[in-house]
């Protein structure tokens, strides 16, 4: 009997350049649920062009990801208010583009932050952006050269976020736990140099 597959659409918003990752689960439940790697990309917008024209090349772009992958749901990296506002409004805009979407395919939205994405699947939710493609290489069980970064082909630097919170919600649904290590406590050494110096008091 063939297992029934659910599949995502991760996307990292951006007027510039939108990050989408697509993924595939199966849906046989338990602890230990597949995944696996679909595609992903890059949708870039010109500079020169008027920012209407720049949400029109991104939603037309969308909409031929969705047609072509057909996901059973979009999920969007949340607004992090701590960017500058020009980075805001313009990141808000393309997210406005993904809902738009995201409710002409009748499609459920799902949000999170990155800084949520980071924590559950490194542990930590200051991973670094190359630490965190790492990740995800290793959750996909694909490659270096498969997925990697490099200045001819920059798909993946920026979809590398999009295919980590598809990853993220795709597991979170089957209630799955990383059992991550303990971080290491950084000594320091300054503080241990100063006790060290300290006199033994007379008694």
């Amino acid at each position: 009997m063939t297992k029934p597959l659910s599949i995502f659409l991760g996307i990292d918003p951006g007027t510039g350049r939108t990050g989408w990752g697509v993924i595939k689960k199966n849906d046989a439940g338990g602890t230990n649920p597949t995944i696996e790697y679909v595609a992903h990309g890059c949708i870039v917008t010109e500079k020169e062009d008027t920012m209407p024209e720049r949400l029109l090349v991104l939603h037309k772009e969308l909409e031929g990801i969705i047609y072509q992958y057909k996901p059973h749901c979009l999920i969007v990296e949340q607004l992090f208010f701590g960017r500058n506002i020009r980075t805001a409004m313009s990141v808000g805009q393309a997210r406005g583009v993904v809902m738009l979407s995201a409710a002409n395919n009748s499609l459920p939205l799902l949000e999170y932050t990155s800084i949520s994405v980071k924590h559950y699947l490194s542990g930590s939710g200051k991973t670094e952006k190359k630490d965190l493609q790492v990740i995800v290489r290793r959750l996909l069980s694909q490659t270096k050269r498969k997925l990697s970064f490099n200045t001819k082909d920059k798909g993946f630097d920026d979809s590398a976020d999009a295919l980590a919170i598809a990853i993220h919600h795709a597991l979170k649904l089957d209630g799955h736990i990383f059992n991550h290590p303990e971080p290491k406590k950084k000594i320091n050494k300054k503080k241990i140099k100063k006790i060290s110096k300290e006199k033994p008091r007379k008694k």
